[in-house]
């Protein structure tokens, strides 16, 4: 049954209820917060006049006067023949910086400067550091991103031309995001990772894929994740459109995820409500090499509830994911394709049947991945093939 009482701030582990209001991005005992379950909306809420997430916005808990928007959203869906099974691809990497990222940063930025914050702290890989650089700047914040020192030199150099002072931090992922933590004193920590009104604008994506498919649920989504921000946002939204019998069930969540890096896969097999320890490597999906995601419960928990289940991909079969769908003319960077090569696999083992109506996220443009994308199709050397 859903609360009459008006949306607020929740900690997940004690129930401690926060007003939005506030400036905040945890909970008073450190730990990271979700929004109270919303009605949802029916398709006469949708503002068809607007060609953005922001036509969704009534499904927001707040209202947003004056929305930072870029135009994200919108992104085409692609009916195509992958490895012998009909896909329905979602060109994410459509989004104005190149990455999903951008619908979880319009909707936090203008939340964030609505409620009269002016500076705000990041920390990224990459991809999220872009779409808040970008947000921040169109909504005239101040920004500052913390990368880790092997953060891909494009995506450093598109977060430094959209105006962001950007520090690059020595040491694997979860170290930028420790200094950030020491930081956010002194500034207001806008994590898309720990913010939870970032998980606000990847549900819209919930929405925006049942109007694509003409009202309908999709069978199955493939989704590449490190902390599992679009994996908590179709279940939120997903969750919206029951409660609001708009829909009649809800699509099956596969989280793919690389297997030199997989903590969601190795707890979701344990049968585990926590995060389970797993030996890391490093991997070519940069973008999902989240060591220990902060919302662990809640994605296993949207994971089992949807029926779903996690799957990895080797290196190898990231990299052949990579070049598939680049001879299918979709450029995306090595941690979009894992989910790809996810779908190869879960067709093969029979847990996605060829007949289901599935959406593979494509998150990432492979432009944010030169040196990369130069490894894989020119060799390690970089020397270009020459005739």
């Amino acid at each position: 049954m859903m609360s009459a009482e008006l949306p607020s701030y929740f900690d997940p582990e004690d129930g401690t209820r926060y007003p939005l209001l506030q400036a905040r991005w945890r909970s008073d005992e450190g730990r990271a917060l979700m929004i109270t379950p919303l009605p949802g909306i029916s398709k006469a809420d949708i503002d068809t006049t607007n060609r953005s997430i922001w036509r969704y916005r009534a499904a927001l808990p707040i209202e947003i006067a004056q929305p930072v928007s870029l135009g994200e959203g919108l992104t085409p869906l692609l009916e195509v023949e992958y490895e012998g099974t009909p896909l329905h691809f979602k060109l994410e990497w459509f989004a104005p910086t190149g990455s999903f990222k951008d619908r979880g940063a319009s909707v936090m930025i203008s939340y964030l400067r609505q409620i009269g914050i002016s500076a705000i702290l990041e920390d990224s890989s990459g991809n999220g550091g872009a779409a808040v650089a970008a947000f921040g700047a169109a909504g005239g914040l101040k920004v500052r991103i913390l990368c880790p020192d092997s953060t891909q030199a494009a995506k450093v150099a598109q977060m430094r031309a959209l105006g962001a002072e950007v520090h690059l931090v020595p040491g694997a992922r979860e170290k930028s995001e420790e200094e950030a933590i020491r930081q956010s004193n002194e500034i207001f920590y806008a994590s898309h990772n720990w913010q939870p009104f970032f998980l606000q604008g990847t549900k819209l994506l919930a929405y925006e894929l049942w109007e694509d498919l003409g009202f309908r649920v999709p069978d199955n989504i493939i989704i590449p994740a490190g902390a599992g921000s679009n994996i908590l946002g179709c279940d939120i939204g997903f969750s919206e459109l029951l409660a609001a019998g708009q829909i009649a069930r809800r699509p099956r969540l596969f989280c793919a995820q690389p297997a030199n890096c997989a903590p969601i896969n190795a707890s979701f097999i344990a049968g585990a409500n926590g995060l389970v320890p797993v030996e890391t490597k490093p991997t070519i999906a940069e973008g999902t090499a989240i060591k220990h995601p902060i919302r662990i419960r809640q994605i296993l928990e949207a994971l089992r509830r949807s029926g779903g289940m996690t799957v990895t991909a080797s290196e190898d079969e990231i990299i052949a994911a990579v070049r598939s769908l680049a001879g299918r003319g979709m450029y995306v960077e090595p941690t979009t394709a894992t989910a790809a090569a996810a779908a190869k696999k879960l067709v093969a083992s029979g847990a996605i049947n060829p007949a289901d109506l599935t959406v593979v996220l494509l998150t990432g443009t492979g432009l944010k991945a030169t040196a990369r994308m130069t490894e894989i199709f020119q060799g390690a050397s970089g020397e270009p093939q020459r005739v």
